[in-house]
């Protein structure tokens, strides 16, 4: 804002170096360029002040879809005078001389007439395009969209204005649009994780399948291991009773020989004896009967001789006698 200095007769006038001033006596341009100061009569006296730096203009805009969803878009529009004596004729930027303030609003004539144009490409492009297609392509079509449209307008460089930069930060639907649009993909993400944890599931299933497998193999190679090594335990019990059973028969025999042998050797000896006893006169027999049997006899009551007994030992005796010489004699 310019800084105006108040005297008896004249004022004092400084602007800033941003602005660019323009002085009118009776009707006529005396004075105009930026940062100027100097002295003037305010009743012969109109001043205007035009700023020269750059404005920004953010905007908030509604459109419509084309298949009729509303949507709203932020972003913000940089403009600058460059033709401040253009924009002074087009525009009213007086100032009062007492205070040095714009009387009027010119800076926001010129944001309407900028929001405006942003207004209308924007719409174009959104009704040209459905809810879903600008939502997933995002703010740089538009703003693409907004470019073109600047640039290719001749109304604010008719007016000394010139746009020097647009920015998109934002294109949205209402909360109900964005939940029903949400929807499909939320499905689908549900639907992959669901078919995630079906898969999880599968897998665990597969897994526990596996693991039931290999117990039972190993349970059915432990049954064939514990038959195996039950039928090795039979056979060698079976192998060792028949190394038994041989050692056993082995045995029988040998002591089956040893009693045949000791029982040939006691018949051999008996045959002997008997072979001995075979050539001794009956006398001679009797008479070892007789003392083997007075042997185990440990006493005698009574003995009864009878004369057949007598009259054929007395017979066999002298029959022997007859026949058989005297221990010591030669026989006749």
């Amino acid at each position: 804002m310019a800084q105006i200095q108040r005297f008896p007769l004249v004022r004092h006038f400084r602007a800033d170096a941003s602005s660019h001033v323009q002085q009118y006596r009776k009707g006529k341009r005396v004075r105009s360029g930026k940062g100027l100061s100097f002295w003037f009569l305010p009743r012969q006296t109109s001043l205007s002040e035009i700023p020269m730096d750059d404005r920004t203009l953010p905007f908030l805009l509604k459109g419509q879809s084309r298949d009729y969803q509303d949507l709203t878009v932020q972003g913000s529009i940089v403009w600058r005078v460059i033709d401040a004596e253009r924009l002074g004729d087009r525009v009213d930027f007086t100032i009062d001389l007492k205070q040095g303030a714009l009387l009027g609003q010119p800076i926001d004539q010129i944001n309407d007439q900028i929001g405006s144009l942003g207004r209308r490409y924007i719409s174009a492009h959104i009704k040209g395009n459905d809810v879903r297609d600008l939502l997933e392509a995002g703010v740089e079509p538009l703003q693409t969209a907004l470019n073109t449209g600047f640039a290719e307008d001749t109304t604010l460089p008719a007016m000394g204005i010139e746009i020097v930069g647009v920015g998109v930060d934002d294109v949205s639907a209402s909360s109900a649009l964005s939940r029903a649009l949400q929807t499909p993909t939320f499905e689908q993400l549900q639907q992959r994780a669901d078919e995630a944890t079906f898969a999880r599931r599968a897998m665990a299933v597969e897994k526990e399948r596996a693991i039931a497998e290999n117990e039972l193999s190993t349970k059915i190679e432990l049954e064939t291991q514990r038959k195996e090594l039950i039928a090795r335990e039979d056979e060698n019990a079976r192998s060792k009773a028949e190394a038994m059973a041989a050692a056993l028969k082995i045995d029988a025999d040998a002591e089956a020989g040893r009693i045949r042998t000791i029982d040939q050797a006691r018949a051999d000896m008996e045959k002997e004896r008997m072979a001995v006893y075979a050539d001794l006169p009956p006398m001679v027999m009797f008479a070892m009967a007789a003392q083997e049997f007075a042997g185990k006899l440990q006493s005698i009551d009574n003995l009864t001789v009878t004369p057949d007994m007598l009259s054929n030992v007395i017979g066999q005796v002298q029959s022997a006698m007859k026949g058989t010489p005297m221990h010591g004699e030669t026989p006749q």
